[in-house]
């Protein structure tokens, strides 16, 4: 498989079981053997509901995409703008909240794919910073966010279940 086999295209009201399942598993396999099976329950009950996702994808402030291949979804992403970002920022400010991919396809440039994305959907929309948190704990996602020019700017509490831990606040300005 290369990236010419994966396609792009937005997520609507009718793929939020598609976006449930994809959601809950690739959050899963990326945080599942380093967090308490309960405070993991707790977070994906929460955060990937058909309840709160169809809140999430109704959001105009919000945007998802589906990475897929052989038409079988095997990621995405979530941008938002204005109210919607996780954080007060300025405006012409966009947020990439989630990319996240299935684990057999790590290395195979499909969360590469989902960024230049959302780095595409930044400069559509006129936004001068894209910023992003990431876990303090997963160096393979801060890497690669460094690769593509984002330095870190600061730090906000994630909660997971009852866990409260730090991500950190990385940001890109756009020429």
């Amino acid at each position: 498989m290369d990236s010419s086999d994966i396609t792009i295209r937005p997520a609507e009201k009718v793929d939020v079981k598609a976006l449930q399942e994809i959601g809950r598993t690739t959050f899963t396999e990326a945080f599942g053997a380093v967090n308490s099976p309960e405070n993991l329950q707790k977070y994906l009950d929460s955060k990937f509901s058909p309840e709160a996702l169809a809140e999430e994808v109704a959001n105009p402030d919000s945007m998802f995409f589906f990475a897929e291949h052989d038409g079988q979804v095997i990621g995405y992403l979530k941008i938002n703008f204005g109210d919607a970002q996780t954080e007060s920022m300025p405006e012409h400010t966009m947020e990439i909240e989630r990319i996240y991919v299935l684990a057999k396809y790590y290395g195979k440039g499909v969360a590469k794919l989902l960024f230049d994305k959302a780095m595409s959907l930044a400069r559509e929309t006129n936004s001068v910073t894209v910023w992003l948190g990431v876990w303090e704990e997963n160096p393979r996602a801060i890497k690669f966010y460094e690769k593509n020019g984002f330095v870190e700017f600061d730090k906000h509490s994630f909660i997971l279940g009852e866990d409260v831990q730090t991500d950190i606040l990385m940001k890109l300005t756009l020429a």
